[in-house]
């Protein structure tokens, strides 16, 4: 019989879990077929979240749990929860029950079909209409930037096989963007759609800060476009200003129009500071993943595995 582990990162979920409860009751009622395991990772949550992991343990011996030393963020909880799933498969979903098992079965026969990576795109979404925006805006610059395949309005919410499971294991960088990561790895890999459910519980967790932050992790983490924008735009600056040069010379020289001074150079001071400070930030952002990526610190510690 073949094991599946459900991974749930969770942080400050302690409301959810009579719903998590009842959802992989429901797994197992519906998949007999499989060996079921699950798995927690608490990162570093302040309320009784590792608690009641604790208490489903010692009910049931198919929870099992990860407590980190720390919140250390999303990413990285999935990249330790990896680290311990022994199973044949991993589905990876969120602790609030946003995602709907209901979609697991077919999940499932696409990985018996061979499908090593089969993923659920959200068809609708409950965020807001600037979130939702601003997510569409992402993948797409994402996907015309790398030359990876990166599936749009795709999550964390997927069966990954064991071959994908060593395969993101063995990528260690802790400035992570698991998303991208799933693409870079390749495999078989399957979409399916499905409707987000409400959250019943709490609230979300991923403050616009974190996303853009997240997002700029993503493009810097695949891509070197940003890069090769500041060169060329740099380029393109300088051509404009020395056309602008000519155009002066010519104006002043021939025509004998006297240029005015002020305004023209605070202007020119102003803009091509602007351009400046974004390429400076730009390359800042590169070399703040190498600072950190040179350092070789462990991803993350744990405080407890049960």
């Amino acid at each position: 019989m073949k094991t599946i582990t459900i991974l749930l990162p969770a942080y400050n979920e302690a409301e959810s879990f009579p719903s998590i409860k009842e959802c992989m009751k429901t797994v197992i009622d519906n998949n007999q077929e499989y060996d079921w395991e699950f798995l927690f990772v608490n990162d570093g949550s302040t309320d009784q979240t590792l608690q009641l992991m604790k208490d489903l343990n010692a009910q049931d011996n198919r929870y099992h749990y990860i407590d980190l030393s720390r919140n250390y963020g999303k990413e990285i909880a999935i990249m330790a929860g990896l680290d311990y799933v022994k199973s044949d498969a991993v589905i990876i979903m969120d602790a609030d029950m946003q995602h709907p098992v209901s979609v697991i079965p077919e999940m499932l026969k696409h990985w018996e079909e061979g499908y090593d990576d089969i993923y659920a795109q959200r068809q609708t979404s409950n965020e807001s209409w600037l979130k939702q925006k601003t997510s569409k805006l992402y993948y797409k610059i994402l996907q015309k930037s790398t030359n990876i395949p990166i599936q749009k309005d795709t999550g964390d919410f997927r069966l990954l096989d064991r071959k994908c499971i060593d395969a993101l294991k063995e990528m260690r960088e802790t400035d992570r963007n698991n998303k991208g990561m799933f693409s870079w790895i390749g495999f078989q890999k399957k979409g399916i759609f499905y409707q987000q459910n409400e959250r019943r519980y709490g609230k979300t967790k991923w403050s616009y800060y974190k996303l853009l932050n997240l997002a700029l992790t993503g493009i810097t983490s695949f891509t070197t476009t940003p890069l090769r924008f500041a060169s060329i735009f740099g380029i393109i600056v300088s051509l404009l200003a020395f056309l602008y040069l000519i155009y002066i010379i010519f104006k002043t020289l021939i025509i004998g129009d006297p240029v005015q001074g002020y305004p023209t150079l605070m202007v020119t001071i102003l803009f091509l500071g602007g351009i400046q400070l974004i390429a400076l930030g730009i390359i800042g952002e590169y070399l703040s993943h190498i600072f950190n990526e040179t350092k070789k610190r462990p991803g993350y510690f744990i405080r407890e595995f049960k």
